[in-house]
């Protein structure tokens, strides 16, 4: 006789589901009545990296391409939803040096339409760099697209009538609330989930374990690359256009190679190829470089007192990076999601019997 085993339906599921998105719209009405403003603007920080974090995923968990051009991306989405979104005045008061082109002076939309504008542009040279960059591999990749990432910053430093050059752009409307930074990165999640579990998530994961199986299997391999490069371009430009607005002032020198490395930290923490390993591990990562930022001022010691070293908390996350990656490969999470079935199983949550199977000899 085959052994019963428990899970729960599928209606419980749902209802589960529906009750935790309606437990987790509940406490976002109450942080926003009980926190301060910092704490709150930390928070809005954690949404955006949720949605940095699942974009790399996207590209270097679930379709195995390693990728280190993420801030020139998000560079892309930040200037062109800046610009759109800044009014004449807002143009001219930034512009001193040079003055902004004529054909941008007076370009001045709401910020919904910048926003997606600016993850379309930014999708749109991700995939001219992926039909590009995309027939290399490996170490290959990652240097070609760090290499991209760099000419982009440099673009944005020189090109002043533009992007008003290293002076950056300052005094931006602050459209990026806590509703849009979280709805946004719900949004992007739910679309992520939906996305790997159709063809094409299957497609991209048969990819990342064998390119030489799925293409003997009919899988357009090298379309599939340019395909999820793409979409993880467009989703890195909607949050450089949600960080540009939640700092309100950008300037070439925020998306250096330090800020891709900060995002791949999530990933490779959380787990490369699990989407609930990428928003966990954003949420406690934003928060953990907030608290330890102490680091980085002088110590007490009791013994002895340190002079401040900037740069110190960043050390810890490379160590604890390290550790992760010799001790843990595969991160919080590996390759696993979060399903009510394992909270089940721990006794968390209720049980559902179901029979395998009937009779014996």
């Amino acid at each position: 006789m085959n052994t019963p085993h428990t899970q729960l339906s599928k209606r419980q599921s749902t209802l589960l589901s529906l009750g935790a998105a309606i437990v987790g719209l509940a406490l976002l009405f109450v942080f926003e009545g009980t926190f301060d403003v910092f704490t709150m603007q930390i928070f809005k920080l954690c949404a955006i990296n949720v949605i940095l974090a699942l974009s790399l995923n996207l590209i270097n968990g679930f379709t195995g391409l390693f990728s280190l051009g993420h801030a020139g991306f998000m560079a892309v989405g930040a200037y062109t939803c800046a610009i759109l979104t800044m009014s004449p005045d807002q143009k001219e008061a930034n512009y001193v040096l040079q003055p902004i082109v004529p054909w941008l002076a007076n370009v001045h939309i709401p910020f919904v339409p910048a926003l997606l504008l600016g993850g379309v542009i930014a999708g749109f040279i991700g995939w001219l760099l992926g039909v590009i960059a995309l027939r290399l591999r490996d170490d290959y990749l990652a240097i070609a697209t760090l290499g991209f990432s760099e000419i982009i910053r440099v673009v944005l430093t020189n090109l002043q009538t533009v992007t008003n050059g290293s002076l950056g752009l300052k005094g931006l409307p602050r459209f990026t609330t806590m509703w849009w930074a979280w709805g946004s990165a719900i949004v992007v999640t739910l679309f992520l989930v939906l996305l790997i579990k159709s063809s094409y998530g299957r497609a991209f994961k048969a990819i990342r374990d064998n390119e030489i199986a799925a293409e003997s299997m009919g899988v357009n391999v090298f379309g599939m690359k340019v395909l999820s490069f793409t979409i993880s371009s467009f989703l890195a430009g909607i949050a450089g256009g949600l960080l540009a607005h939640y700092l309100t002032t950008i300037d070439p020198k925020q998306f250096i190679f330090l800020k891709t490395f900060d995002i791949l930290l999530i990933v490779v923490l959380g787990g490369v190829g699990s989407i609930t390993g990428s928003v966990v591990a954003a949420i406690v990562v934003t928060v953990a470089m907030e608290a330890l930022r102490f680091l980085d001022g002088p110590l007490n010691l009791g013994f002895m007192v340190t002079h401040g070293v900037p740069g110190l908390r960043m050390v810890f996350f490379s160590a604890l990076l390290m550790v992760v990656v010799i001790y843990r490969q595969q991160g919080l999470m590996g390759k696993s999601e979060f399903n009510w079935n394992s909270l089940s199983r721990i006794g968390l949550l209720p049980k559902r019997a179901s029979a395998q199977g009937k009779g014996g000899k």
